[in-house]
Order: structure tokens, then sequence, then C-alpha cells
């Protein structure tokens, strides 16, 4: 009868601990889904807001706050990420969600440079450095996050769940656009409709905020607290005894970065201005990339749960290397909507190797007592040198050189760099989350 009981408590424990499991995953999700979203959709607006807030709608000037928004990431990733180290996941990533649902709504009710003149850019660019801010601790702290709950046979899968849902955003985002440029005239489209989907995001806020403060501590992290080694300064001992997984962190980052800003925020950006595809066919490409990154990505993820995490990754470094000049000849000669598809739709397939990846070899690179800050800083950084500005300076470089495919050797480098990074290191599946 006892070893019965024993049984029944034991099974009654692990259905429950699998109902929080599914819980932590759900809160955590969703509010991911809600910062890419109300992050991005920025710069699938970037024509609109260039018009809106700069009296020559310049788009390197559109494209230059974007960028500017990166700039506080690693500030969030250190600032947040220790926040997270020394409090715990949960508290870090409430501040998160409240940050960016409050940066959101504002963007979407700042007025026009008619109105205000140069207090329309400047506040743009207060919002955006808002959201920056708090993007830079949410990337790291969902990854800790839903790897610290995952079990070690399934941490890729679970840990892909963050850039799914991340990708759900980013292609919501996408197409709001599409949606909004197809079934609005133009002058209504530039006017007003653009602001559409910030309101909406910033309306979404409160729900992810309610969730996340429900959710219970990661177990990991409630290991640490009672065995008293959370760290009192995470950040400075991340940088004193994990230096060199840092760096690995970093370079390994930094072509998928690279790619996700360079073909789907400039390359949509530059078919619209300069190409002169219409909005809703150029932004509607972004749709079928983003509805292949959300397929895909879970399905890497749980690849690498069996194959390890390092081959998937290295895939993608080196067919960024080898094939981004070929896609880019595609899509900016080609010059229609179809050449653009097709360019989107392979890097797509490519960065799927990253996105499945990405989140469970980062939180498996660190110990629980530097975790939301190495990974945080790490990919922080990389975001901010070969993410954020990526299309800034893929402008740059095509009217410094005059060669439009000039971007394409500008990602090649990226992938150089992220191979380098690794072939350097161990391959980390299943590293024990002590």
């Amino acid at each position: 009868m006892a070893e019965a009981v024993s049984v029944a408590l034991t099974g009654a424990d692990l259905a429950d601990l699998a109902s929080i499991r599914r819980r932590a995953i759900l809160s955590c999700a969703i509010g991911n889904f809600f910062e890419l979203f109300d992050f991005t959709i920025y710069g699938y607006f970037a024509v609109a807001i260039g018009r809106a807030f700069y009296p020559d709608g310049s788009m390197f000037s559109t494209f230059a706050t974007f960028g500017a928004a990166f700039l506080m990431r690693p500030v969030g990733a250190i600032v947040l990420g220790a926040y997270g180290d020394r409090m715990g996941r949960r508290a870090a990533l409430v501040v998160t969600i409240g940050l960016m649902a409050a940066a959101t709504g504002f963007t979407g009710l700042i007025p026009s440079y008619q109105s205000i003149g140069v207090w329309a850019p400047i506040l743009l660019l207060v919002c955006r450095l808002m959201q920056g801010f708090s993007t830079g601790g949410e990337w790291g702290g969902a990854a800790a996050f839903l790897v610290e709950y995952a079990l070690p046979g399934k941490r890729g899968l679970i840990g892909s769940m963050q850039q799914t849902s991340t990708q759900i955003g980013a292609l919501s985002g996408s197409l709001s656009a599409a949606l909004l440029a197809s079934t609005l005239s133009q002058e209504d489209f530039f006017a007003w409709g653009w602001r559409i989907p910030f309101v909406v995001g910033f309306a979404l806020g409160p729900i992810g905020y309610y969730l996340r403060r429900k959710v219970a501590e990661t177990p990991a992290f409630e290991r640490a607290v009672e065995h008293r080694i959370v760290e009192r300064s995470p950040f400075l001992t991340a940088i004193r005894e994990y230096r060199s997984r840092m760096l690995q962190a970093f370079g390994l980052s930094i072509i998928g970065c690279m790619a996700n800003f360079i073909f789907v925020i400039y390359l949509v950006s530059y078919a619209i201005n300069t190409m002169k595809l219409p909005a809703g066919s150029a932004l509607s490409c972004a749709v079928v990339s983003g509805l292949i990154l959300v397929t895909l990505t879970p399905i890497v993820g749980h690849l690498s749960d069996r194959v390890g995490r390092r081959p998937m990754i290295l895939a993608c470094a080196l067919l960024n290397l080898v094939f981004d000049y070929p896609l880019f000849l595609l899509a900016v000669r080609g010059g229609t909507f179809g050449s653009l598809l097709a360019a989107l739709m392979v890097n797509a397939v490519f960065q799927s190797l990253y996105t499945g990846v990405i989140p469970s070899i980062l939180a498996e690179m660190f110990p629980t007592r530097v975790r939301y800050t190495g990974l945080s800083v790490s990919y922080g950084f990389a975001v901010v040198l070969f993410g954020g500005f990526a299309p800034l300076i893929s402008t740059w470089l095509v009217q410094v050189t005059g060669n439009p495919l000039a971007p394409a050797f500008y990602i090649m480098i990226g992938g150089a760099i992220s191979a380098i990074a690794i072939l350097s290191m161990r391959e980390p599946l299943n590293a024990p989350l002590d």
C-alpha cells in the first residue's frame, strides 16, 4: 500500500511539474511575442516613419534611429542581466515587458514633424532607446528562463520556443504591415495607418505582464538561492571568470543578427524605395520568410537535442558565407517580386539553423549564477555591433561604393567570424545547469 501511495504521489508531482513548466513556457512565449512584435514593426514601417518624423523622409535618418535603439541593448543586458541573476529571472522579465509596453504606446502617439517640429524625432529616439534597453534584458532572460525549465534532453526544443515566439511576433508585424499597405490607400497608410500596430501592441502589454507576474521562478535559480551561490556582481564575475566563453558567444551570435536585419529589414525597404516594388508585395515576401522560420525553428531545436548545437549553427554560418552573394544578386538584379521572394525564402531556411539553436547553446555555455548576464551581454553586443546598425551600414555601403550588392559582402564577413567562433568552442549539448 505504501509503495502504491508513493507511486501515486510521484505521478501527481510529475503532473504538477509538467503543468508548471507549460505555464512558464506560455508566459515567456507571449512576452517574447509582444516584445519582438513591438520592436520589429519599426523596421517594417521604416518608410512611413521616415516620412512622419523627418522633414526629408530620409531613410538614412530612419535607420539611424532604428540602430540607436540597439545602443541601449548592451546597457539593458548588463543592468537587467545582473538584476535577473541577483533577484530572479521572473522579476527581470516583468520589468522588461512593462518598459516595452510604455515605449510602444508612446511611439504610436507621437505627433508628426509637421505638427511639433524637431520634437517629433527626439521623442521617437527616446522611445527607441527605451525599447532597446528593455529588449536587451528580455532576450537573455527569456532564453535562460526557458532552458532552465526544460528537461536536459529537451533544452533545444524548449529553448527554441523563445525564437519561435519572437518569430511569430515579427511575422505578425510584417503581416500587419502588408495588410495595411494593401488595404489602405497610400495616403492613409503614410498619414495614420502605420500607427495602428503600435497602439495594438501597447494594448497587449498588460496580458504579458499579468502572466509573468503569476509564473514561478525557475528551479535552477531557486537552487542557486538555496545553496547561497547568487552573485552580488554577476557582470564582473562573468567578465573575470568566463571571458573566453563570452567572446565565443559573441562571435557565434553575429551571423544570425546580420542576416536577419539585412535580408528582412534592409532588403525589403530597399525593394520598396529603390526597386520600386509595391509596399504590399515586398512586405508579403517578409511574411513568407517569417512563416518558414516559425515552421522550421522548433524542428531544428528538436534535432539539436539529438545531433548537437554546433553542427546546426556552424551550417548557418557557412551557408551564409557561401550563398549570400548569389542571393543578393538574385534579389537586386532580378528586381521582381519573385526574385525577392526566392532570396528571402532561401535565407529563412539558413536562418532557422540559427534560431532553432541560439537560446539553448548560449544558455548551456554559462552557469546559473551568471547565465542571464553572460548570454545577455554577449548576444547584446553582437546585436548592436552587427545587427541593429546593419541596415544603416548597408545603406552607407551602397552609397559609398555605388554597388547595390555591397551588403552581401558585409554578411559574408559575419559568417566567417561566426564560423571561427563556433569551431573554437566545445559542444555544450546537455551540459549541467549548475
